[in-house]
């Protein structure tokens, strides 16, 4: 998986620097390669609380994201182990400025969550998303408002179709 992170970089390199006159083509095949990479690759829940944080600042230096932690931070190690970890995972590159990186993500957090809900109603719900919508209604203590508000989003969704 080393491959496809370094293939990843390599191509955002020469999509935003050394080449703009291809950058439909080589922005295309960025996308083909994150596609991939979220098919075949999860983050563990401390990537994941890392991923939010940088999803929200969109680019953050280390200290940027050690400030987004709540109290008690963690390490500076821990952090830059995980960014080292999510970097060869293909999720996270970074920009050199001196001796300093600054870290953006390659993965939409839509992308992201979109594919783990996907998988979670193919494994658990028989791939059907009535029985998810069923489960959700039925077991989330939904206030009357909020179903009000689902029933909402989804007339609207009909009357698009």
């Amino acid at each position: 998986m080393l491959f496809n992170s370094k293939l990843i970089l390599l191509i955002y390199l020469f999509v935003n620097i050394i080449s703009p006159s291809t950058f439909v083509e080589s922005k295309y095949l960025f996308y083909v390669c994150r596609a991939n990479i979220l098919k075949t690759m999860k983050l563990s829940k401390t990537e994941e609380q890392l991923m939010q944080h940088l999803w929200k600042l969109e680019k953050a230096f280390m200290k940027d994201l050690l400030e987004a932690f709540p109290e008690p931070k963690p390490a500076t190690t821990t952090v830059a182990t995980l960014l080292k970890r999510m970097t060869d995972k293909g999720f996270v590159a970074y920009k050199l400025f001196g001796k300093s990186r600054e870290y953006f993500s390659l993965v939409k957090k839509k992308d992201y969550f979109s594919k783990h809900v996907n998988g979670l109603i193919k494994h658990f719900f028989d791939d059907s998303a009535s029985q998810f919508a069923s489960f959700f209604t039925k077991e989330t203590n939904l206030t009357k408002t909020e179903l009000e508000d689902l029933k909402t989003i989804i007339d609207d969704e009909i009357k698009k179709k």
